[in-house]
């Protein structure tokens, strides 16, 4: 075996050892740390997951770069696998709150020209790159395998180092970079000055096994008609999917994704939307989903079926529900939305990517339902310009969930959380009485650039007379205008599709300020700073929200009328209509619901021994490799 094949490694700063004495060092520290290793990926049944490793997804748009990932929720621990097709002087891979370069956690493999390190670093306000005083990152193997360069290693979700990245629930941004020189000190390192790039992905997944599918199930592949990709950074492309005539009710069971061998890089994400059920005819189209010359029916393909993200694995519902197709209640028409992300402006690749539906004529116990929560598309809420975080939230109340549940509640499994650009957190939470009960599912590092529908850990039942609040963070920092709801990619949306069984006429539970107290915040805003100017029901809200004059004091107003003023509730059946009208009440003022009982965030579990190590990695160069 060449020396080059597997690579040694010791603690940095010990003296240095004969080659002999290296190589068992090596071996018997591998040995241990293998034992470690295999242990913590013990599930309770005492079987080891599959290897490889259940969880990748390729990094830089060429997929030379690719991260694969087990989590070990007993250990708290996560164990990466880094591949690189081409090795120079050593690479970066880091997270950081929303993908910036500067105040990142970093664990970096580097070159100083006659020895390679592996170690633990972060980066400061201006990029530049230090070795933390606590070695978090554990080397674990570096060897050359059959198509490139492999660097295992793990840490804990939580190291309790103030510079490191907590890994909790929710989107990890991650970047990473590439070293074309040697580094005689990593002080020498600034992540503005290298090649970088990010990547989104949830890295904590459910550990829970997937149904099996049943033997009678049949699949119906969505995908894009050799479409040849747009050589421009961003496209999203839509194309009408006619399901077959008279096709019978079915029950969806899984879905996963289908990528045109050559574009994992390219494709970002991926959506099925069902048609509007009244709508009898929907036109063919395969074009741009931005053209303004697109059929408008279009729009009318909302009700979300199946979404994909980079990364996400196959998707399964529960053992006793499935998502309804077909039938007379259903339309014969999907929409297929993949967003194309082609920074390198490759032209002249064709591609049929998609979603591949498994289902079966053979009914479940269940229908499966999606349900929206948050807030109603509305500019009567609004975020003001130029804040940091600002907050807005709405309720699904206690009389909506009494009047529209059965008596047992429904089981959520699932739920994909929606804002736009400004959009920074997510957050819905379970509310019994005025104690906050359990988390549905919260994203603090949110990102509307990945959006895909997250299987809960733990499926929440909601009862008769609970009520679900969904919160969303706002960062208008760079916007000197107000933004007020809307479905318009500037607007903001603050939404939770909630996955559920069994399946009610609730499709939409959502709310908004009351419009007449908002006036009242106009009225005493305008006459505060001296604009005695009448705009008693003439200007609309987006137009009076534009006339304010934003400043620390109506901000804080504005923020006071949204958590103390009487709501208006919107309870909606699949049909867009209220339900009936003993529910009417409901749509009248309502105080916001006070909550005097908070959950309390976990408390992260520190490693008992912090290192301050690093590796120093044995081999003669990294250049050492021959050239792929």
């Amino acid at each position: 075996m060449k020396h080059c094949d597997i690579l040694s490694y010791q603690y940095f700063g010990t003296p240095l050892l004969s080659r002999p004495d290296m190589t068992v060092m090596y071996f018997t520290a591998l040995a241990a740390l293998m034992v470690i290793l295999v242990a913590s990926y013990q599930n309770p049944s005492g079987s080891l997951p599959p290897l490889p490793m259940p969880f990748r997804v390729p990094l830089d748009p060429r997929g030379e770069l690719q991260l694969a990932w087990n989590i070990s929720y007993a250990k708290q621990e996560i164990y990466m696998e880094l591949k690189a097709a081409e090795l120079r002087h050593g690479l970066v891979l880091g997270m950081s709150d929303r993908g910036e370069l500067t105040n990142a956690d970093l664990v970096v493999l580097w070159d100083s020209g006659t020895k390679s390190f592996f170690g633990d670093a972060w980066s400061d306000g201006n990029g530049r790159v230090s070795l933390d005083s606590q070695q978090d990152y554990e080397l674990i193997e570096a060897r050359r395998k059959s198509g490139g360069f492999y660097l295992l290693f793990k840490r804990p979700f939580s190291t309790c180092d103030p510079r490191d990245y907590l890994i909790e629930d929710g989107t990890v941004h991650v970047i990473y970079g590439f070293l074309d020189r040697p580094l005689t000190s990593l002080d020498q390192l600034n992540l503005s000055q290298i090649h970088t790039g990010i990547q989104r992905v949830l890295m904590l997944r459910p550990d829970t096994p997937s149904p099996s599918l049943p033997p009678d199930v049949q699949t119906l592949d969505v995908v894009a008609p050799k479409v040849t990709i747009p050589s421009q950074e961003t496209t999203y492309w839509c194309f009408i999917h006619k399901l077959p005539e008279n096709m019978p009710k079915n029950h969806i069971v899984m879905y996963e994704s289908v990528i045109t061998p050559g574009n994992e890089a390219i494709v970002h994400h991926i959506e099925v939307f069902e048609c509007d059920p009244d709508t009898r005819e929907v036109p063919r189209y395969s074009g741009s989903c931005d053209d303004k010359m697109k059929p408008g029916k279009l729009d009318l393909c909302r009700h979300v079926l199946a979404a994909w993200a980079m990364g996400a694995e196959a998707f399964y519902y529960p053992a006793d529900a499935g998502l309804a197709m077909g039938g007379p209640t259903s339309s014969r028409f999907l929409r297929l939305e993949v967003h194309y992300h082609n920074p390198l402006l490759i032209s002249g690749r064709l591609d049929s990517s998609g979603i591949r539906l498994h289902y079966t004529p053979s009914l479940r116990r269940y229908d499966a339902g999606i349900m929206e929560l948050g807030l109603v598309y509305t500019p009567i809420m609004a975020i003001p310009p130029k804040q940091h975080s600002f907050y807005l939230s709405g309720y699904c109340t206690s009389k909506c969930t009494k009047t529209a549940l059965p008596p047992r509640g429904i089981f959520v499994f699932a739920s994909q959380l929606h804002t736009h650009l400004a959009g920074r957190a997510v957050r819905t939470v379970l509310v019994r009485g005025d104690k906050e009960i359990e988390l549905v599912q919260e994203d603090q590092h949110f990102s509307t650039h990945y959006q895909t529908i997250r299987v809960l850990r733990n499926m929440v039942n909601v009862l008769p007379g609970d009520v679900l609040v969904t919160k969303c963070t706002f960062n208008t920092e760079d916007r000197s205008k107000p933004t007020v709801g809307g479905f318009g990619i500037m607007e903001e949306m603050c939404v939770n599709y909630i996955h559920y069984y069994p399946r009610t006429q609730l499709e939409l539970c959502k709310s908004h300020v009351d419009p007449g107290y908002l006036q009242k915040y106009f009225n005493f805003i305008n006459r505060f700073h001296g604009n005695e100017q009448c705009v008693c029901g003439e200007p609309g809200v987006t137009e009076q929200y534009s006339q304010i004059q934003w400043d620390p004091f109506s901000t804080e107003v504005l923020d006071s009328l949204y958590n103390t003023a009487p709501i208006s509730m919107h309870c909606n059946q699949s049909t867009a209509h209220l339900f009936p009208v003993r529910l009417q009440i409901i749509n009248n003022n309502l105080t916001p619901l006070k909550v005097h009982v908070m959950l309390f965030s976990p408390i992260s579990i520190c490693p008992k021994n912090p290192k301050n190590i690093i590796f120093e990695v044995y081999f003669p160069k990294l250049a050492c490799f021959p050239e792929f």
